[in-house]
């Protein structure tokens, strides 16, 4: 009898565990009960490895008392189209925050997205922007004061790489539309300006963060095109041994945001991986943003930080350039006109 009882408490142990083990990662626990723990990776661009820090330890405190559940968010940093190929190429990431909409397309494109992911979050998926700004070295001795100073001789520009960097994209967008309108909207007197803008660069660092670098840590250059968030961010930490001229006109960077569907539908991760990009637009959310440095989309909390941004003179990629799939075929792609103009070496 005893051995009959034990065998029937040994079945009914095995039928709940394996009931437990069959919830999904991203189904929230019942109040009161223990939680599992669920792991997010977040797959960005170099600029954004403080805003996340601080808004993955917001989110998961969020999160914790609102399912009880635990969530580790990871992150993974790199020059925007270099991490979109990485996660075509098999990184597994939840979500993907990167520096422009045409590298989440690429993300589509091969197979991970589901049609319309830009249309999911407000905002075209953007819940920040940001924008191109100079940084120079203290005293501003160089005497930078808008874009047509930086093709001048002996003027040394920082900027990454525009095939691997997002950052290095708008970059040369915000360039190129400044030449050509000063130029009267001619394009050639836009691609003559950027050619002699990047006659004057020394190094094409992979992204945003390591052009940084060589411009803040290793002196070199005379000037860095920037995120308008990394070079305050630069500022903060070089304590007064640069700072910051904002040109006449620039881009309006806007870097959106998905969740990888293909990934978070295999994991069981959807639920937790929504919570978090629609967690970006809650006021915590957007506070986070702007002392970042990143222009949050908040009325209410862009009033608050107004002061924190300088007003610019700002064009959009639409405006512009027809959208990014065009400007990526006529600019960066494979021998189009940045392989046309740069010339290392020369």
């Amino acid at each position: 009898m005893m051995r009959r009882a034990l065998r029937l408490s040994a079945t009914l142990l095995a039928v709940m565990l394996a009931a437990g083990c069959g919830r999904s990662e991203s189904t929230p626990a019942v109040s009161g009960t223990t939680s599992r723990s669920v792991e997010l990776l977040n797959v960005s661009y170099d600029p954004t490895r403080e805003l996340y820090a601080e808004f993955d330890s917001a989110f998961s405190k969020y999160w914790r008392e609102k399912t009880g559940q635990t969530v580790a968010v990871k992150q993974s940093h790199g020059g925007s189209g270099s991490q979109a190929r990485a996660v075509i190429d098999g990184l597994e990431a939840d979500v993907a925050t990167l520096a422009l909409a045409y590298d989440i397309d690429a993300i589509q494109q091969g197979g991970l997205l589901n049609a319309g992911w830009q249309q999911r979050l407000p905002q075209n998926s953007s819940p920040y922007t940001s924008t191109i700004v100079f940084l120079v070295r203290k005293g501003n001795p160089k005497g930078i004061k808008d874009w047509n100073d930086l093709v001048k001789p002996g003027i040394g520009v920082v900027t990454p790489n525009p095939k691997t960097s997002g950052g290095a994209r708008w970059n040369y967008l915000a360039a190129w539309e400044y030449g050509k309108r000063q130029g009267g909207g001619d394009d050639a007197r836009g691609r003559a300006f950027v050619a002699s803008l990047y006659s004057n660069v020394p190094v094409l660092d992979s992204g945003a963060r390591g052009a940084t670098t060589t411009f803040v840590q290793r002196g070199i250059g005379d000037v860095l095109l920037a995120w308008e968030n990394e070079a305050y961010l630069a500022v903060r930490e070089a304590k007064g041994g640069v700072e910051i001229v904002v040109p006449s006109l620039s881009i309006l960077a806007e870097p959106p945001v998905t969740i990888v569907d293909r990934v978070v539908d295999k994991k069981g991760t959807r639920a937790v991986a929504e919570a978090y990009l629609q967690y970006l637009y809650s006021p915590e959310g957007q506070e986070i943003v702007a002392k970042n440095f990143y222009r949050p989309r908040s009325a209410d909390v862009a009033a608050k930080y107004a002061s924190s941004f300088a007003a610019v003179n700002l064009f959009t990629i639409d405006e512009a350039f027809g959208g990014w799939q065009a400007a990526q075929k006529a600019h960066f792609a494979d021998g189009g006109t940045f392989d046309q103009i740069y010339k290392p070496g020369k």
